[in-house]
């Protein structure tokens, strides 16, 4: 059976804990902590900029905007703090518990889409933090743009990241408390700024929109959300199992609120004066051109601390994933592989791209796809599993409980690829349209739903294949082989 180092405890300054459950007595965590976390995981300047979108691009108005800030956290943090009652039930990481419902092999299909997945979400937010770290040096002392600049700025984020990712659930905790308290007061004093400076008129007079634009917009807002449900179990394995489970969706859902809800408005707001803000190719600058620069170049470093723990956090569990894909290095290790695809795919969206909203909106699309087929499989065997076989997740080979047929959990991967074809035959953007993209379902982009609802019921209606018996310890395998 696979072994990961034993001596993970959280209470050290670098994790050292890899895929193996968390031992009882290690599970000190407290459920109020996931609040920080989660209002971490938020802090992102592009949320301005998606808001502005709503009112832009989907024509909504003020009402209609806080209808979909309200509504888009509640249902995508819904899921996240439904998903991670798994992880406080297993010990383990969301794609390591994985394995008990798609089997050792089966588990490798959708956790290297995921993997894959993470890569964008990362990149767009290595820019956004060097566009910030960019538009800080302008403010300050007129430094322009330039190409080796850019380089820099990316490898300094990109670095700040691994570094704090790869330190592991301590640092990222410490961050995240600290980093809360300072982004919400300069997020008060950007609110007050702008209740003293904006036309209200202007902002309160604009016309309704339709309400599959409204619905389109929940969508696309909600995709943030819904790309961290597969981590959620990571931030919570270091609960104790007698940790309220409606605490957990409670602060899930609240940490990330606090935060969506008031950027997202202001982005809409701000928006009415200048319209131009969500097609900028730069998604940050315009924080310089809006408000005077002892407010926005603090906001804008803080910011830029507020997207590098996001990134960390997805880097995080991305080392992870990685992980259970076979990639036999430490978990700090493995995060280097992001760290450099990030890089690189970073510098290609700020030279070479056209249009930095276009392309983070139809990532966002495609991104929420990607993820909901598992969702959909994993949530609905969380209604039948309340523990997990720690031993068997870590075992690869066919002594294995979760080894299923041929290291494969059929009924999982038949619903799992069905609703990936499903919800992409719902899905439009920039350079892709599905045949049902026109549909009711496709126009109000709720291709992400269509997969969701379709692995679910698929899952829950096929044949269940039960858990093999495990084998004695001394009859298991080496570890890592693959033996059919």
């Amino acid at each position: 059976m696979p072994a990961e180092p034993a001596d993970g405890a959280a209470d050290t300054a670098i994790e050292t804990r890899g895929l193996e459950p968390v031992p009882d007595g290690e599970r000190t965590g407290r459920v109020r902590e996931l609040v920080p976390t989660w209002v971490a995981a938020n802090i992102s300047v592009l949320l301005l900029t998606m808001g502005a979108g709503l009112v832009i691009f989907n024509k909504l108005n003020i009402w209609q905007v806080l209808v979909v800030a309200v509504a888009a956290p509640v249902v995508s943090y819904g899921l996240v703090g439904l998903i991670s009652i798994a992880g406080k039930r297993g010990g383990a990481p969301g794609m390591a518990l994985s394995r008990a419902v798609f089997g050792q092999r089966g588990n490798l299909f959708p956790g290297a889409l995921i993997w894959v997945a993470r890569w964008g979400w990362e990149t767009i937010n290595a820019v956004s933090g060097a566009y910030a770290v960019l538009t800080v040096l302008d403010l300050l002392f007129g430094v322009r743009s330039s190409t080796p600049l850019i380089v820099v700025t990316l490898l300094f984020f990109v670095g700040c990241t691994f570094v704090v990712s790869g330190l592991g659930i301590n640092a990222l905790r410490v961050c995240s408390t600290w980093s809360t308290y300072l982004f919400g007061a300069f997020s008060v004093l950007v609110l007050g700024y702008l209740l003293f400076t904006t036309d209200w008129s202007a902002v309160f007079g604009k016309p309704a929109g339709s309400s599959a634009m409204m619905i389109a917009g929940i969508g696309t807002i909600a995709a943030g959300g819904i790309s961290w449900v597969p981590s959620g179990p990571d931030f919570t394995r270091y609960l104790p199992r007698t940790a309220s489970s409606k605490g957990m969706v409670g602060a899930t859902i609240g940490g990330a609120g606090v935060v969506v809800l008031p950027m997202v408005l202001m982005g809409a707001v701000m928006a009415v004066g200048t319209p131009d803000l969500a097609s900028a190719q730069d998604p940050v600058s315009f924080i310089g051109e809006l408000l005077p620069t002892w407010i926005a170049v603090p906001y804008l470093l803080i910011a830029v601390v507020g997207m590098l723990l996001i990134n960390s956090m997805s880097m995080y569990s991305a080392g992870f994933t990685a992980q259970t894909l076979g990639i036999k290095v430490p978990r700090a290790a493995a995060v280097s592989v992001n760290a450099l695809i990030s890089l690189v795919f970073g510098f290609l969206l700020m030279v070479v791209a056209t249009s930095f909203f276009g392309s983070f909106i139809s990532f966002l699309t495609l991104l929420a796809v990607a993820f909901s087929a598992w969702i959909g499989v994993f949530g609905v065997d969380m209604l039948r599993r309340t523990t997990y076989d720690g031993p068997a997740l870590l075992d690869t080979t066919r002594t294995s409980a979760y080894w299923y047929k041929g290291g494969f959990a059929w009924q999982a991967m038949t619903a799992w690829a069905l609703a990936l074809l499903v919800g992409l035959l719902f899905t439009e953007v920039d350079w892709f349209a599905g045949p049902l993209a026109g549909t009711w379902i496709g126009r109000n982009g709720l291709g992400w739903v269509a997969g969701i609802v379709t692995s679910g019921v698929l899952y829950a209606v096929l044949p269940r294949t039960a858990p093999a018996a495990p084998a004695p310890a001394g009859e298991r395998e080496p570890a890592g082989s693959l033996s059919n």
